[in-house]
């Protein structure tokens, strides 16, 4: 399975990753970070094709997709 990693303290909540990804993987978090904002959350991993968009988008580049050579 791909998974995404949100290097969470690095987030700025901008919401882009949420706004772009293709398959809804993302959902706004509901966990605030040392900075006060909101990281969003993996919720639907499974939808997950690892375009890495949502890495792409990031300001912060506190994203990091990682596809599943196996599967």
């Amino acid at each position: 399975m791909n998974s995404v990693k949100i290097d969470f303290d690095r987030c700025k909540e901008c919401g882009y990753c949420i706004q772009f990804c293709p398959n809804q993987v993302l959902a706004n978090g509901s966990e605030i970070n040392k900075k006060g904002y909101y990281p969003p959350a993996v919720e639907k991993i499974e939808k997950c094709i690892a375009c890495a968009i949502c890495a792409r988008v990031c300001p912060e580049a506190a994203i990091e997709v990682i596809k599943d050579i196996n599967g």
